[in-house]
């Protein structure tokens, strides 16, 4: 016996009903190349978090000094080498905000009870009295200028240079690549000797110095990239419509390099912000009553061994800054490099 319920009608043999207007439509939003490797980027939690303290750092290296009730440059030695206090951690004994330091025999004291202060200094203070946290921040937010606009020269330099010897090739590509690797052969310790003896120590000797060499590498990528765009369609369609060498160099090739610019940009800064350092730790930086995290790291390691913090908290501040910088720029290298697309 056949049961009704298991037969097959014609009906479920009818052609489905397709609606001709929604035929070609797509369901994912169209995006263009800077959104698709933004949405790329915000999958890199560690770059996200990195972007996030790097804009923390940023805005706090020019509001941290308003915040402190004490001048960076003024001195009161009777507040010398103070531990870091903060009002309301002090009592938090397992924090390093409470006033207390370690004697050579492991003793721990307060040392604002001791000395009869009553104040707070979140940082603590150096030998000449000098309010750390206010130096702190101005020495990041002399770092991250002389960074920043070492890259931009190296940036602005280095496109141009390299932009120009790929797209001419011949001679003039091999004598310009023979000047770079003069340049390379110069370490950079002699150009800023150079350049302090020449002119005063500060931020513009470093940042030259810093220029004199550091766009080579720039150069270098971009000529590659340069040849390789040389031969393509969208360059020689240029060429047929009569767009001048200029034109083709800065309006069309350029754009399309802008993720190998950006990423080494990225890549480029903290190198520059730990060069700065290193020169201001061996005595060629910034002199006082300037700082920079170089300066206040070489000030906190003469004193070390009796007052760790002064040289712990500028020690820690390079260090985040040139994690969180190269945790983008790996962030971005991945996200705006077509080879590394999932």
């Amino acid at each position: 016996m056949i049961n009704k319920e298991n037969t097959i009608s014609k009906d479920m043999f009818a052609p489905a009903h397709v609606d001709p207007s929604k035929s070609e439509k797509i369901a994912k939003p169209s995006l263009n190349f800077w959104q698709d490797s933004w949405f790329r980027v915000r999958k890199n939690k560690a770059a996200v978090v990195s972007m996030v303290i790097l804009v923390i750092l940023i805005i706090m290296a020019f509001v941290g000094p308003l915040l402190s009730p004490y001048a960076s440059d003024t001195q009161n030695t009777k507040h010398n080498n103070l531990p870091p206090r903060i009002q309301g951690l002090e009592d938090v004994h397992w924090l390093p905000f409470d006033g207390t330091l370690t004697r050579r025999d492991g003793a721990v004291y307060n040392a604002y009870e001791v000395r009869k202060i009553d104040a707070y200094y979140w940082f603590g203070t150096d030998n000449l009295g000098r309010d750390l946290f206010a130096r702190t921040w101005e020495g990041t937010q002399v770092s991250l200028f002389i960074a920043f606009m070492a890259a931009l020269i190296d940036m602005l330099i280095g496109v141009s240079y390299g932009a120009i010897s790929g797209y001419l090739g011949g001679r003039t590509d091999s004598i310009m690549q023979r000047i770079i690797e003069v340049i390379v052969g110069i370490p950079n310790l002699i150009v800023v000797v150079l350049m302090i003896i020449v002119l005063k120590p500060g931020i513009m000797p470093i940042i030259i110095a810093l220029s004199i060499t550091g766009w080579t590498s720039m150069a270098r990528v971009v000529r590659g990239q340069v040849l390789k765009f040389k031969g393509q369609e969208f360059v020689l369609a240029a060429k047929t419509l009569g767009a001048s060498d200029t034109s083709i160099i800065f309006k069309h090739m350029i754009p399309n390099m802008f993720g190998v610019i950006i990423i080494n940009t990225m890549f480029s800064i903290p190198s520059a912000i730990f060069f700065e350092a290193f020169l201001s730790f061996i005595g060629l930086g910034l002199q006082d009553p300037h700082s920079s995290l170089g300066t206040l790291v070489n000030d906190g390691f003469v004193s070390m061994i009796a007052f760790p913090y002064q040289m712990i908290i500028p020690s820690v501040m390079i260090a985040l800054i040139m994690v969180c910088f190269n945790l983008v720029a790996d962030g971005l290298r991945d996200a705006l490099d077509p080879k590394m697309r999932d």
